[in-house]
């Protein structure tokens, strides 16, 4: 019930604010390079899309990335017992592994299970997340069929500054972080350190419903999570054309839960990336990039060892900007990507690659926008791919605009969707989809809006057979739905408010025709309401997700459910901040996966340190 009220109080939301909202800031006058590969404006982007900079994540108290990004529009997470435990995240329906995330333009995930540890990237390290809804294939490849996630880490400005924080909370929860960043226009860094530990909590509750249920074992304990990292960001322009920048991120985590074939891994997410950039003039840019990420988990049983993974994904990328005219810029690239895995489990296959080559051009013609892409992938298992983009805005007076694109995207099947021991399917075809997005949004003076209404049309959707426990591509899968937002500035309240519907259904024929797809759940929403008061600040956040259902015959019904989690800060001092946050305060019981718990009532506390610039 109280999942409805929180859908009810979104939608009554989003009728009222332009009227009532004060003069304030807001997010349009962002910019954003994930939606074309350039810079543009966050106002200008033909795509729906969403950018969550440092003051919000800090103003947010988020602990883990899944916590940031809970509830936000197109976004639903699954996790599997609470934190540092294997978190999925379904983007406008599509899956995780069907949801590009980038670092600091470098391509992440493991290669063997087709999907990023969102679980391990670290909060403490993140500068900035920019998020794109809807199939980028015809700009990224493989994989973007339900958007793409980029993550930028943090860097400096200014004279070099110190900064660090401290916290501690409910189950033996402690963390803290260090960092120092400055810069100039000819040179800048960025480095931190992070370190968060807690003794977690029960992950899953056993099989009492018999074979094929929960985790396969009893272990009634709690189960801790713990993650250190370290990042170092950094660049130089040795002239006025010439800008040599560089990125590595390293976070190590040990993780207990439970299970019967193991119960422990020590995991390893690692990033390095470096780009040059040559712009002799305003109409010419060219740059040329690399990157590696490495995704390395070592399991064991009860401290005995018991298998481990490695996988390496080897990047690189050029990259031509050229204005042809005035408000219009032709855009010209490559990349490859060389996928390895090793480890104690044996593959038929271990390495492969993928060259694409895109063109994309876009065109300002006053009131109105268009843009276009066109890519070719050669994949060396599955061959040519062809994907491609189409975009048009036109504005309104009064801050009005309507925007309509297609797009079209494919992802290849993982390692582990192929090959892994008695449960791949060497026989399975790539994914491929077509995407149609209607938007209508206006923006004033403090306040703004969008409505989105989309279709997405996947076929050979690759799904789990929970009779054959193999994967096995679905013909025809259809993902249709709608996304919502307000912010606004309303007597000294910040409000933003986030609402998402989707449909995905499985359209093939067969005994699950017409079944949503597993673990989807069809509403989510998010409003945060933020005040302050002189040096004082107050924030509520009410997040909610309606009923999914755990198994693709939808036989297996998860409720929905809906938390409210406060959050107080107090500046003592220009430099330092007291945080305190109670998350769930209403102490929930809900499951996003079957016999898998969630936490209850938390409570936490955290002191910051930033001088202020």
């Amino acid at each position: 019930m109280q999942y409805r009220i929180l859908s009810l109080a979104l939608a009554a939301a989003l009728a009222p604010l332009p009227a009532l909202a004060a003069p304030a800031a807001t997010d349009l006058d962002e910019v954003i390079v994930t939606a074309t590969r350039t810079k543009i404006a966050l106002a200008d982007s033909l795509v729906p899309a969403q950018v969550i900079d440092r003051a919000e994540i800090e103003r947010s108290q988020a602990v883990s990335l899944p916590d940031l990004l809970r509830g936000r529009a197109g976004i639903n997470l699954v996790n599997s017992g609470g934190p540092g435990k294997q978190t999925s995240l379904f983007m406008r329906g599509a899956g995780s592994n069907q949801v590009l995330v980038l670092i600091d333009g470098v391509r992440i995930g493991s290669a063997t299970a087709g999907l990023p540890a969102l679980q391990d990237i670290p909060v403490a390290q993140i500068d900035r997340i920019e998020i794109v809804r809807g199939p980028h294939s015809s700009l990224y490849g493989a994989d973007a069929i339900g958007g793409v996630i980029q993550i930028f880490t943090r860097r400096g400005s200014g004279p070099p500054l110190p900064r660090f924080h401290v916290g501690a909370g409910s189950h033996g929860l402690r963390e803290a972080g260090a960092g120092i960043g400055g810069g100039s226009e000819r040179a800048w860094f960025g480095a931190d350190i992070a370190y968060l530990r807690t003794d977690g909590i029960d992950a899953c509750r056993g099989t009492l419903d018999g074979f094929g249920a929960g985790c396969f074992a009893e272990e009634p304990d709690r189960d801790g999570y713990r993650n250190r990292s370290a990042s170092l960001r950094g660049g130089v322009a040795f002239s006025d054309v010439w800008t040599l920048d560089g990125v590595a991120l390293r976070a190590e985590g040990d993780n207990h839960y439970d299970g019967t074939w193991a119960n422990y891994a020590e995991t390893v997410q690692q990033v390095v990336g470096a780009r040059l950039r040559f712009e002799p003039s305003g109409t010419v840019a060219l740059q040329a990039g690399i990157g590696r990420s490495d995704d390395r988990t070592d399991d064991f049983l009860d401290g005995d060892f018991v298998a481990n993974l490695r996988t390496r994904r080897d990047q690189a990328s050029l990259q031509a900007d050229l204005a042809l005219a005035a408000g219009q810029l032709l855009t010209l690239g490559m990349d490859r990507l060389d996928d390895r895995i090793a480890g104690s489990t044996e593959y038929d296959l271990a390495r492969r690659d993928n060259v694409g080559a895109f063109a994309a051009w876009q065109g300002d013609f006053g009131a109105q926008q268009w843009q276009a892409s066109l890519r070719h992938d050669d994949n060396e298992q599955f061959g040519s791919h062809a994907t491609g983009s189409l975009g048009w805005g036109l504005a309104f007076g009064h801050g009005l605009r309507v925007t309509a694109s297609y797009a079209s995207g494919f992802r290849a099947p993982s390692f582990n969707d192929l090959y892994y021991p008695f449960s791949g399917n060497p026989d399975l075809e790539p994914e491929q989809s077509d995407n149609l997005n209607l938007g209508l949004a206006q923006a004033g003076d403090g306040w703004n809006w969008s409505l989105d209404l989309f279709e997405n049309r996947v076929d050979d959707l690759i799904n789990y057979d929970a009779t054959t426990f193999t994967p096995v591509n679905v013909d025809r899968a259809r993902l249709r739905g709608a996304e919502a937002t307000v912010a606004a500035t309303i007597a000294g309240w910040d409000l933003s408010a986030q609402l998402s519907h989707v449909d995905p259904r499985n359209r093939s024929d067969g005994a699950n025709h017409g079944r949503l797809l597993a673990r989807r759940a069809r509403n989510t929403g998010r409003i945060d309401l933020d005040r302050a008061f002189g040096g004082f600040r107050f924030g509520v956040t009410l997040n909610g997700a309606g009923h999914r259902y755990d198994d693709a015959a939808n036989a297996t019904r998860l409720g929905g459910h809906a938390t409210t989690d406060l959050r107080f800060e107090y500046a003592l001092h220009p430099d330092w901040t007291l945080q305190a946050r109670a998350n769930n305060v209403f102490d929930r019981e809900y499951e996003t996966i079957a016999w898998y718990n969630q936490p209850g009532r938390e409570y936490g506390l955290t002191l910051r340190y930033a001088p202020a610039r």
